[in-house]
This record gives structure tokens, sequence and C-alpha cells, in this order.
């Protein structure tokens, strides 16, 4: 059987659907070898966040033809299904499969090899429209490279539209997973070794919300929350499972009922990631979001109320089409006030086929560059102060891997809060939970203990 390679771009949405992809071939026969090796296939599953996710997406399916010139190259995923006609243009490329495709990789391929007139949509059935769909792709995933973590998809797509995202149009609208086939999925992974899980989707706080015919909440309104939470409830009670922790919240989920009831989980991990995006209310209103800065921070409020010291992390897009120095002094202040965790700093990257590319008020690269770094310095001082925190305290870290320091060997995991501990030991930990005490720094972004 032919011997496959694949790669991934983008995000844990994307590492998940890859996982089950290359868990498809396998059952299916075929032989899975490192991307840099030489290959009969090659599959790219693809990003289109930004331009320069296009840009890397070609990059990458270009290496892999250039690699081995006459293997199949197969791009998967966002890329491939919002330039599905460049991509047909493109030499490279000999196979298209678009979102909500994926579980199918294996026939698709078998399909692909038995046609004598190469065809890179399979006569246009390789990708749907995928703005008109209400199909869950269902997927399910047995193990992943990770052997303590793993991630489970419960939703995809997003009625957002935030002005600056092509998300959209890639990934369609809301569909969310039927809760039975996640607690079969859970279950299964628990049974062969995960002790935690990461509740993902493209826009998660949007779960169920298909089910129920309920449309987005107007701007200022709380999103439904009983399907998200009485689905972490049942995850809570899985038998062996030992964390549940989520992946990005839209802020408007967050309200009294709603952290009160992950407050009574014994599961979850106080770690919450926000998505902002800025701190200013002119320039939220200009991304289409929703909300204010100022409701953004009672929904943080909520949580630091029912949580002691939760993790909160969140997303920042600095330079957005019209932010002025007033506008980015307003977010850098609003961010002090806050006090994250963690920040991921994005300069703002025009992207094709949104509404904020066509804005003529774009912001030059240098000034983009500038407020980064600004809002880099803060994001790292704000994180050590946070883990500084735990240094005295007794704390339980998921151990996950072994890792060699200044010639010492250590076992590295993280604490609920995502807080990365080095234990000094040459026992291997992998895998299992133990309590000790912080002691200090050992690097810059990670904790010693004892």
């Amino acid at each position: 059987m032919k011997n496959v390679a694949l790669h991934n771009l983008g995000c844990k949405v994307n590492a998940y659907e890859l996982d089950v992809m290359e868990q498809k071939l396998l059952e299916n026969g075929f032989c899975i070898v490192p991307f840099d090796e030489k290959a009969d296939i090659y599959v790219v599953n693809t990003c289109s966040v930004t331009n320069i996710a296009d840009r890397k997406s070609r990059q990458m399916l270009h290496q892999a033809k250039k690699r081995n010139p006459d293997a199949i190259v197969v791009a998967a995923g966002c890329y491939a299904q919002t330039g599905t006609d460049k991509v047909k243009e493109d030499a490279s490329v000999d196979l298209i499969i678009g979102n909500n495709r994926k579980k199918d990789i294996a026939e698709i391929l078998k399909a692909y090899l038995e046609e004598r007139e190469k065809d890179k949509t399979l006569k246009n059935t390789t990708v749907i429209d995928i703005n008109h769909t209400d199909e869950y792709e269902e997927m399910k995933l047995e193990r992943t490279a990770e052997h303590t973590r793993a991630y489970i998809k419960i939703q995809d797509g997003c009625n957002q539209f935030c002005s600056y995202c092509i998300i959209p149009y890639a990934r369609g609208r809301v569909r969310s997973r039927r809760k039975e086939d996640i607690l079969e999925e859970v279950k299964g992974l628990v049974r062969n070794g995960y002790r935690e899980i990461v509740v993902t989707g493209i826009h998660i706080s949007s779960y169920g919300m298909d089910f129920d015919n309920r449309k987005n909440p107007a701007p200022g309104e709380a999103f439904p929350h009983e399907r998200l939470l009485h689905l972490l409830t049942e995850l809570d009670g899985i038998s062996g499972l030992e964390r549940i922790r989520l992946s990005s919240l839209e802020p408007r989920i967050i309200t009294e009922p709603f952290a009160a009831g992950l407050r009574e989980m014994k599961k979850l991990c106080p770690h919450f990631h926000l998505s902002l995006q800025s701190g200013c209310d002119e320039t939220l209103k200009r991304m289409n979001r929703h909300y204010t800065a100022g409701e953004y921070l009672e929904k943080v409020n909520l949580l630091r109320k029912n949580f002691e010291h939760p993790a909160m992390t969140t997303d920042v897009i600095v330079g957005f089409p019209g932010e002025s120095e007033e506008e980015f002094e307003t977010t850098r202040a609003f961010l002090e006030e806050v006090n994250f965790y963690e920040m991921h700093i994005f300069q703002y990257s025009r992207r094709k086929g949104t509404p904020a590319a066509e804005c003529a008020n774009q912001v030059p690269d240098e000034i983009k560059k500038q407020r980064s770094g600004i809002l880099l310095e803060l994001a790292g001082r704000q994180s050590k102060e946070f883990r500084k925190y735990y240094i005295g305290k007794r704390k339980e870290v998921l151990f996950e891997e072994e890792k060699k320091i200044a010639d010492v060997i250590y076992q590295l995991g993280h604490t609920e809060e995502y807080i990365r501990v080095a234990k000094r030991t040459k026992e291997k930990l992998s895998g299992r939970i133990l309590a000790g005490n912080v002691t200090d720094f050992l690097e810059d972004d990670l904790l010693r203990m004892e």
C-alpha cells in the first residue's frame, strides 16, 4: 500500500482532524511516514485564517511536490475550501479535499488512484458548498500524538462574521455534534490512557444552538449556555477522566448561572481563554465583536469570583484598520487593568474577502510592529507575575514529557492552570498526576517543583 506523509497548519481543530485522517488512513492499509521523507502521497491540512496562512499553505504544498515530483499532493482543509479555484490552477496540487470531507480521505484517495483521467475534485465531489450544509462531519479519535491530553471537537462552523475573519466562509455555519458521540469518544480515549481532554471547536460557545434553532443573540445579550453546560457536566462524570480544559469561549456566554455551573464541576480546569481582540469600544465595533470592553471585564470578574486565581488568557489584534494612537493606548490600559496570564498578540493581517480588508485607513506595518512590541512586553511581565503567585504553594501536575535542562533530567507537566512545572527526577512520570511544592523559577516560563 502507498506511503502517506501528513502535515498540519493552523488551529487545534485542524490538528484534531489530521489525527483522525491519519487514523482513517492506517485503518485502510496506508503506511504513515514523516513529512520530511520521500512519500507516495503528501497530505497538507491547510489554514486560511490570514493571507499569510494561505501563503504558508501554498509553500508547504510546493515543498511536498519538490520533495517527490511523482507524488500525489493533497490540499485539504480551509485554504483548499476558500481558494478552490486557485488550488485547481496550482500545478503542485493533484487532489483537493475541502472541509466536511476529511473523514472520507481514505475512500477519496482510493477513488483517485483508480481514475485514469485524474481530476482534482473527482468531478466536484470532494469540495462541498460549506455555507449551505447543516451536516456535522462526524469523526472519532482513538489515539493522538500526545499521550496524556486529547483534543475533542464538539462543533464546527461560526455565525459571528467578525469583520476581519474568513472562517465562517471556510467552515460554514454552526453545526454541533451529538452529545452521545462526544461521550463515547471521550470514554474510549480514557480507556486508552488519556487523563485530560480539551473541549474544542470553531466556536464552542455556540454548541447546541443549531439543535434548538436559535439565532445569534443580539449585541449585549448572553449566549445560551444550557447545552454546553449540560455536556460538560456529563463529561465531568466520566470515571477515569481527570481533567477537562476548555478552548476559546465567547465572552457573552459567561453569566452567573454558567460560571456557577462550571464551579460545581470537580474536573474542570480553572483556565479560561476569552478572546478579546481589542480593549477599545470603537475598535470592537469596527471588528463586529458585539460586546464592549466593560462587558468583557464583567465576565472576567465573574470567573474570578467563582474560581480562586483562575488563569485568564486572550487574543489581541494590534493595528486593526483605523486604530489610532488613542485607541491603541485605550487597549493597552485595558490590558493592564485586566491582568492576564497569557496574551496572544497578533499584528492585523489583511485578509482578502473580509470587510476589514477593504477599509481605506490601513495601519502601516512599522506602527503595527511597534505596538505589538509594547504589548508583548506587557504580556511577558504579566505572565511572570501570574506564575510567581504559585511559588510556595502545593500544586498537582499532570506530567507529560522528559527534558534535559543544563545536563539535568527533569519531568515536565502542567498544573490545572496550564502552568509549566518541572520536577528533577529520572523516574518516568508521563501520564501521572502528582502533587508537590512549587519552589522557584527554573526558566522564565518554567517553575520548579519538589
